[in-house]
């Protein structure tokens, strides 16, 4: 690729950095994976994203994007930086649909925790660390390194999900 190639992919998304320093890679990759679930949920309308993807899973669109704004406040705020912040929805998880609330709310929701994930790591190093608040693992000390190489493996399976879900509302595959 040359220096002034484009930086996106033909669908708008960012192009994960092939070459340099471990943060800027990571967080790279972790921008590509959050704006795949965005186009994934693209177009659609709130009856679309509460279609669950096959009997007996309640898996929804919608329910991804609240479980990925849970998942980003519980690893930056409440895991690196420590911050004691509730639940954003009615149960930990963010599966569970309320029947007031459509896909723009949840994904104003989810874009203000990506952001409020961004504040918190700038300027800080793969190395700099946090703990586990809660949960089977509650205590342990975790490096931002591994908090952001989870969120990627988490939002890569997540967003198979929605590939699966997405192909069943409207036959759209790929991306």
């Amino acid at each position: 690729m040359t220096p002034d190639a484009p930086r996106t992919l033909p669908d708008g998304r960012p192009l994960p950095l092939m070459t340099g320093d471990e943060l800027p890679v990571l967080e790279s990759w972790l921008a590509f994976h959050r704006a795949t679930l965005e186009l994934k949920c693209a177009g659609l309308n709130d009856e679309q994203v509460r279609r669950r993807s096959a009997e007996p899973s309640g898996l929804t669109l919608l329910g991804l994007v609240q479980h990925l704004a849970e998942v980003e406040r519980n690893w930056f705020q409440r895991a690196f930086a420590g911050l004691d912040v509730p639940p954003l929805f009615e149960e930990e998880t963010g599966y569970a649909l309320d029947a007031g609330r459509g896909l723009e709310e949840a994904m104003v929701v989810w874009r203000r925790e990506v952001a409020r994930g961004r504040e918190l790591i700038a300027g800080r190093s793969p190395e700099d660390t946090g703990r586990i608040p809660d949960g089977p693992m509650a205590g342990l000390e975790v490096s931002l390194r591994w908090v952001l190489v989870h969120l990627i493996e988490e939002y890569a399976r997540h967003n198979g999900h929605a590939d699966i879900l997405r192909e069943r509302i409207d036959g759209t595959t790929g991306v």
